[in-house]
């Protein structure tokens, strides 16, 4: 049995048909595939150092957007510095609020990196205590909170959804549905209109680690040549 495997624009080319709101998936980018370890919930550690109370507050977002957001629900307006940073995949951002540069957005960053966390935005308040820390004190400071908060906060892991689709004969959309439900699939959309005879394009996403498995039993439980378009 043969199958082929083709891109999505190439599909849209060759049959000049409009799928794109077939595959409108949650996936902005590249960087969104696989899967990624992020925080449960809301979390919060707070220490003294030399008179200066620092209180990290944690919280799992999903863009830039939320980021922000998240940062206008728990800053402290009345505290001497909001220093902050985020990381949703490749991307990132950090603020030192007032403080020296680099002296606290960016060891915040660096303790999210070293956790192995994604999609998590740390925000760190102080309020200080009259005793200057200096650069190496502030350093220490800023990212040892905002590690201890992530190593308290509880964690899971999140698996990304891929888009695929497949065409299929009229007559076995059945055994391909059957093998769809098997593989707890999500999202699916039928289109008729491919500019086929008896053919429809079923559109869906999988678990980005149960994608190759799900095209393998397609083309071991169908008797036919399918057509598969993947991202």
């Amino acid at each position: 049995m043969v199958a082929a495997a083709v891109s999505i624009g190439s599909y849209h080319q060759r049959l000049n048909l409009n799928y794109a709101s077939l595959f409108t998936f949650a996936m902005s980018s590249s960087s969104n595939s696989g899967a990624f370890t992020t925080i449960q919930d809301r979390v919060t550690f707070q220490k003294e150092i030399k008179k200066s109370k620092f209180i990290a507050i944690a919280g799992p977002i999903s863009d830039e957007k939320s980021a922000m957001f998240f940062l206008s629900q728990v800053r402290d307006p009345r505290a001497t510095h909001n220093c902050w940073a985020y990381k949703v995949g490749g991307q990132y951002r950090s603020n030192d609020d007032g403080e020296p540069s680099g002296t606290a957005g960016k060891p915040i960053h660096s303790a999210i990196e070293s956790s192995g966390i994604d999609r998590v935005m740390v925000v760190v308040i102080r309020h200080f205590g009259g005793i200057k820390l200096g650069t190496g004190g502030l350093v220490r400071a800023y990212g040892g909170v905002a590690s201890e908060c992530l190593r308290n906060a509880p964690t899971c892991l999140v698996k990304t959804k891929v888009p695929m689709g497949v065409e299929v004969p009229f007559d076995l959309l059945g055994v391909v549905y059957h093998q769809l439900q098997s593989f707890n699939v999500e999202g699916i959309k039928q289109d008729y209109d491919t500019g086929k005879d008896a053919i429809t394009m079923v559109t869906f996403k999988v678990d980005f680690d149960q994608a190759q498995k799900l095209e393998d039993a397609l083309k071991t439980n169908c008797s036919r040549n399918l057509v598969f378009y993947k991202r």
